[in-house]
């Protein structure tokens, strides 16, 4: 059903709020969105909501179901290489409170496996899992493990499935070159592992959580990290890519303090703001552009609120207990945005884009999804009873 509107609207609703609002304001919040004019030519596709409480069987069931909702998993990877892109962002040796990272801020593994169960059974005939893991050009599987994940009873699911690491060049014998159509925001065109082109279906597996710089980190945000170090980090070389890099992109994307390795595409406009919250958004939005998520899946049984790891300051723990799915990323992101208690729409210096431009709108005038909740058809588990409020 297309929502045309939201139940509980009530004039003067979020007025009234004196401390921690009901579902009812919050939800009159969402549908009374503020008057930014959505792109008529940025396409809107199905999005599934489901209830998942634990990381459980229930993982597998409850997103067997979505696929169900969003017309079947077979039609879209039977006989398909199908790339994964996980969140593993930061350090696997920096936890918050000592629990499993999978149960904060990193993709859960039982989430990870179902997918992967899901596609075998549907029959997609290569599964690959990608991610550019920090401060590292290893194998993939290593990270893995280091990350408290079990690679022998994931490579058990499928014969099909296989690891990469992004961050360099790794196993491939060229980087592949994305033009972000219409010239791009930020840069013309990304540099990436292979294995972003070597493929027919791109996952993007994310997480539910806010993020200090970008307000919100789930399906776009999630595939900043497609950017490999060896020529977005810090200590890329200046001529060329470095193969064993060991820092982060802070200083390439978020600050703008230098230009990626000699050979790719540099910035458009060098003299452009240096804040990162320009930045990082318009390069999150830009790179959904180049390198199109063709299914977007959030994790969202467990998670943190306050940012999108132990290193930001305020970090607590949340429950939402959702999973959601769907076959545009801005669709995606902004049923989810909603379910996190934000306005999709909301302006730079409103709650979650406190301090950031949004990238929902960003990406909608790039024409690569409606990032308005009037547009969207959301199936499944209805939006008043997946609402949890990030605050």
């Amino acid at each position: 059903m297309v929502m045309n509107s939201l139940p509980g609207v009530r004039k003067g609703a979020a007025s009234r709020w004196g401390g921690r609002p009901s579902r009812r304001e919050l939800l009159a919040l969402l549908a009374a969105a503020p008057a930014l004019k959505a792109s008529v030519s940025a396409p809107a596709a199905p999005v599934a909501i489901a209830r998942c409480r634990a990381y459980d069987d229930g993982v597998a069931t409850a997103m067997s179901a979505m696929f169900d909702d969003l017309g079947g998993l077979p039609r879209l990877v039977r006989n398909k290489t199908v790339t994964i892109k996980l969140n593993l962002t930061g350090s696997p040796g920096v936890r918050f409170q000592g629990r499993p990272l999978g149960s904060t801020h990193y993709t859960n593994p039982r989430v990870a496996a179902s997918l992967a169960y899901l596609l075998d059974r549907a029959g997609a005939r290569r599964i690959r899992f990608v991610e550019s893991c920090w401060a590292s050009s290893g194998p993939m599987e290593e990270y893995l493990l280091d990350s408290g994940w079990n690679v022998r009873q994931l490579q058990a699911i499928s014969k099909a499935v296989e690891f990469q690491n992004t961050n360099a060049l790794g196993k491939g014998k060229r980087y592949s070159r994305f033009r972000v159509p219409g010239g791009g925001l930020v840069y013309p065109a990304y540099d990436l592992n292979h294995a972003y082109e070597d493929t027919d279906v791109f996952v993007s597996l994310a997480k539910l959580k806010n993020h200090a710089t970008c307000g919100v980190t789930l399906s776009m945000k999630n595939i900043f990290g497609i950017t490999p170090a060896s020529i977005y980090g810090d200590d890329a070389g200046v001529q060329e890519p470095n193969e064993n890099p060991r820092s982060g992109r802070g200083a390439t994307c978020h600050e703008g303090k230098r230009q990626p390795a000699g050979g790719s595409p540099a910035e458009r406009n060098p003299a452009s703001s240096r804040d990162p919250g320009f930045r990082m958004p318009r390069i999150v939005a830009e790179l959904t552009s180049a390198r199109p998520i063709d299914i977007a899946i959030i994790d969202g049984v467990e998670t943190v609120a306050g940012g999108e790891g132990p290193w930001v300051k305020g970090l607590r723990l949340m429950r939402p207990g959702v999973i959601l799915a769907g076959t545009n990323a801005v669709n995606v992101d902004t049923a989810a945005t909603a379910v996190m208690g934000y306005n999709p729409r909301a302006p730079k210096g409103q709650k979650p884009f406190a301090d950031c431009d949004n990238t929902l709108l960003l990406a909608e005038s790039l024409g690569a999804g409606s990032a308005d909740l009037k547009n969207l058809d959301l199936r499944g588990l209805p939006l008043a009873e997946a609402l949890c409020p990030f605050g």
